[in-house]
């Protein structure tokens, strides 16, 4: 890369904001430790997602009913849910339809403190997650505890989760796509898995990403190299 352009692209990177999914870095410890870009916290009666484009918050639709989700919600920056993640998930559970969803990977964290509001970045630490599938897309879910949290930072694996708060976060994730009057059932968990298969789809997400955004990465790599 010209110096010239090196140094005026570092210039701006100090003036302007980072785009959530491609600026912000997965981090040096990544699987293991990871950093997220939480979206939505439990007191929000509205869901919020990054507008990918812009790499702002919009409101993507407000809660239904008492469909509040029981934990910091985001995704891992620099991941993509692409041809790696849904051949995972063919194999796992033998469906040869399944499909990306072409989204960054969504990550459930868990800490005892309040956080009021979400566009901040979080470290956290993969502990196990959701294999779930929305209308025919590959759509997991990672769990993971807030490194440091002084609570749930004992729990290694998802196993070590009480029965009830893994049924009322999957009870969420089964229903906060519901339409008023509809029976129809949009999304299903076929498993939950441990931390060491949380651990893989983050990987194969990180090569999705990778083959995918090359070009970015490429930039990036080189203007963040001294």
């Amino acid at each position: 890369m010209n110096n010239d352009f090196k140094d005026l692209w570092q210039s701006l990177a100090l003036l302007l904001r980072s785009h959530p999914w491609h600026g912000i870095s997965i981090g040096k410890e990544a699987p293991e430790m990871v950093n997220t870009y939480i979206e939505t916290v439990p007191t929000d009666t509205v869901k919020y997602e990054i507008d990918k484009k812009s790499g702002f918050l919009k409101v993507d639709r407000p809660q239904k009913y008492s469909s509040i989700c029981p934990t910091l919600y985001g995704f891992i920056p620099q991941t993509y849910c692409g041809s790696r993640i849904a051949e995972l998930c063919r194999e796992r559970v033998r469906r040869p339809s399944v499909v990306g969803d072409d989204d960054p990977l969504d990550i459930c964290v868990l800490t005892e403190k309040t956080i009021s509001h979400g566009d901040i970045i979080v470290r956290a630490i993969p502990i196990g997650g959701f294999r779930m599938i929305d209308q025919g897309q590959a759509d997991d879910k990672i769990i993971a505890v807030m490194h440091g949290d002084g609570l749930y930072s004992q729990w290694r694996d998802v196993n070590d989760c009480p029965p009830a708060f893994i049924d009322r976060l999957k009870h969420y994730f089964l229903t906060y796509k519901d339409l008023p009057g509809s029976d129809e059932r949009l999304c299903e968990i076929t498993d939950i898995y441990s931390r060491e298969e949380a651990l893989e789809v983050i990987r194969r997400a990180r090569q999705d990403y990778m083959e995918k955004f090359a070009h970015l990465e490429s930039m990036m790599k080189d203007v963040l190299e001294d």
